[in-house]
């Protein structure tokens, strides 16, 4: 299993912790990390370590371990320790059915003059440069900061806080592809076509142009897991 030096990562992370909410400020934290590949699956997630690598209480973080086991991104293991999960075929064919109605209707009404759509094809834009690179981590992290912020046009903190949950957990998912760049190098110029046919006014091309990426994905995703 991964071992992760907390200290290391968030001194080049360092989060900003307040005292009111704590609990949720921090699982906030370690939802951005895994989100962004910091922590990949099997990660033991250390309490002792963790609270003062974040400089934080423990009933703190394990009010923040309560809430990112509801999420399904962490789970107890009995007389062990705490690990950021390993998501199985059955999670990610809940997980992009939930992607799929929630993406598709976001993209179907996204306006063509409206802001997010300068933030997804920013993030596209760094997804390009990372994948000259062969940073396929950071493509992966941009990948799904595109998708989050065409999810964010709709409007609803609500909504967004849920494409985030869903997307920490797609991060996860993504170890299962052995091969990352195959993987993740076709969707980039998917990616920068939904976001120009979105600012030619097409919509609801735009949104069949997700609807199948989203299920393109979903089927080789649910393939490599099914294997496992």
């Amino acid at each position: 299993m991964p071992e992760i030096d907390f200290v290391e990562l968030f001194a080049r992370k360092r989060p900003e912790i307040q005292r009111s909410g704590t609990g949720e400020m921090v699982a906030a934290v370690l939802r951005q990390r895994i989100g962004e590949g910091d922590l990949p699956p099997g990660t033991q997630l250390a309490e002792e370590a963790l609270a003062e690598s974040l400089h934080v209480s423990r009933n703190s973080l394990r009010e923040a371990f309560r809430l990112l086991a509801h999420e399904r991104l962490i789970s107890h293991e009995l007389h062990r320790g705490v690990f950021v999960r390993k998501l199985s075929r059955v999670d990610v064919l809940e997980v992009y059915s939930a992607r799929i109605f929630i993406e598709v209707a976001a993209v179907a009404n996204c306006p063509a003059d409206h802001r997010q759509l300068e933030s997804a094809l920013h993030a596209v834009g760094q997804a390009e440069e990372a994948a000259l690179r062969q940073d396929w981590s950071r493509v992966a992290t941009e990948n799904l900061a595109f998708h989050q912020a065409l999810v964010d046009s709709v409007g609803s903190k609500r909504i967004s806080e849920t494409s985030r949950q869903l997307l920490a957990e797609v991060r996860l998912a993504f170890y299962s592809m052995a091969d990352s760049k195959a993987f993740l190098a076709p969707y980039i110029p998917r990616n920068r076509l939904i976001a120009q046919t979105l600012l030619s006014g097409r919509s609801a091309e735009a949104a069949e142009l997700m609807r199948d990426y989203l299920n393109d994905s979903r089927e080789q995703l649910s393939e490599a897991l099914g294997l496992e």
